[in-house]
């Protein structure tokens, strides 16, 4: 049975932004704005883009809900820290609990060109397809060295799960670019 989601998450609404940022902070610790945008840039900025402007705005929504706690320093930088609260945790949990009915989104400019590709002269979607094969690569790359990197480390086990999808995504888009590169030249 899912945990009931905490009375002050009925009187906000969450989005997928205020769950980046409860779990982060429930990952990470407490932790300022900045520290979060470079964090989420390593990590879940892979498969879900998003403003970062909001990882400064939306900490202090949930303060507001009782979903975060924020320290301030009192003198130099005048940093705000934030850390999760116990309400924080359960409604991080609660959203973990629920089913996701929603489809896998894809946002991707080149399939955009690609779906009006009717339009395009014939070199221009065989030069987009070498792009695409080089960016996949490099995407690729990065993952390879992220799997090496933390992949035998029992503590991140759970945090690879994601990271092997992605490969596994990226492969196939690989492979599909490398094959219409070559149908189309």
């Amino acid at each position: 049975m899912a945990p009931e989601p905490p009375v002050t998450q009925q009187a906000v609404r969450l989005t997928p932004t205020s769950y980046v940022v409860l779990g982060m902070l429930a990952m990470r610790g407490p932790s300022t704005s900045y520290e979060l945008k470079r964090a989420v840039g390593h990590s879940v900025g892979y498969f879900w883009p998003f403003p970062h402007a909001q990882l400064y705005s939306e900490p202090k929504r949930l303060v507001a809900a009782g979903l975060l706690t924020m320290d301030s320093e009192d003198d130099g930088r005048r940093r705000q820290t934030y850390t999760v609260t116990d309400d924080g945790r359960a409604a991080l949990q609660a959203w973990l609990a629920e089913p996701t009915e929603e489809p896998l989104q894809v946002r991707d400019v080149a399939e955009l060109k690609l779906f009006f590709g009717e339009f395009a002269k014939p070199e221009d979607i065989v030069n987009l397809a070498r792009e695409q094969v080089g960016q996949h690569r490099s995407r690729i790359a990065v993952y390879e060295k992220m799997q090496a990197r933390f992949g035998e480390r029992a503590d991140v086990a759970d945090r690879m799960v994601p990271l092997q999808l992605g490969l596994e995504m990226e492969y196939a888009a690989l492979r599909f670019w490398e094959h219409l590169e070559k149908e189309r030249s």
